[in-house]
């Protein structure tokens, strides 16, 4: 087993050697250490959003449900990552996040299948139902509009982006604002169109996640690249 010195902001993954003389150079894949780093925190975002969005909180005025902030904390990385590593790159995390999203899904359709242990208290096993138990509309409409908002946030932050990264902020708000439209538009009228009148629920939805998304992420943004630029300094920085 061999490896390659690791370069400056990336990870070395060792490949063994192989007989063939032809290819006995030893090879190594360089992953910047802030790709990596982001990609973990992104996937688990992805699973807890749906599990924190069992619960309504009040910011002021504002009803919201609590996925909002792991759903906002992807729009983050994502922005972080097309800035740092370019739009294709951000593209494909948020594609590889449907694996963590389904894979997820399936679990809790596999554990809500499963008979519960006899000693577990049924007030427990209630509370675990209620909150994990969800409609395929629901689940469908999770999916949706995280494919479809995600993909929305990184095309426009990168269309937004002119020579040298200036504008982070603006960039970051306007991407922010216009996929958390998108992304409440499109989950809200899957999951709930015809089952209850949803104009209200939308427009309350849209007031906090619109509001969320000016205050917040542009900061947060800004944060984030900046810890990647951290994560990828020169080892002797």
């Amino acid at each position: 087993m061999t490896s390659t010195p690791d370069a400056p902001g990336a990870t070395a993954i060792p490949v063994s050697d192989t007989a063939d003389a032809s290819l006995s150079q030893p090879v190594a894949a360089q992953i910047p250490r802030s790709l990596f780093v982001l990609s973990v925190f992104y996937g688990g975002m992805v699973c807890i959003a749906g599990v924190l969005g069992n619960k309504q909180v009040a910011l002021g005025p504002l009803a919201v449900e609590a996925g909002i902030f792991a759903f906002l904390l992807l729009v983050v990385v994502s922005s972080a990552v097309a800035e740092l590593h370019g739009r294709s790159v951000a593209n494909r995390l948020v594609r590889y996040g449907f694996i963590p999203l389904i894979t997820s899904i399936l679990l809790a359709l596999l554990v809500l299948f499963l008979p519960a242990s006899p000693g577990m208290e049924p007030e427990r096993l209630g509370a675990f139902d209620m909150m994990m138990r969800a409609t395929p509309r629901i689940w469908v409409a999770g999916i949706i509009a995280y494919g479809v908002s995600q993909t929305l946030n990184v095309s426009i932050f990168s269309a937004l982006r002119r020579p040298g990264g200036s504008f982070l902020w603006i960039r970051g708000a306007v991407a922010g604002v216009l996929s958390q439209i998108v992304d409440t538009l499109l989950f809200i009228t899957v999951a709930f169109y015809g089952i209850f009148p949803i104009t209200g629920l939308l427009a309350g939805q849209l007031l906090a996640k619109v509001t969320l998304s000016i205050v917040l992420v542009p900061v947060l943004i800004q944060a984030c690249v900046a810890f990647g630029k951290w994560l990828d300094r020169p080892a002797d920085a």
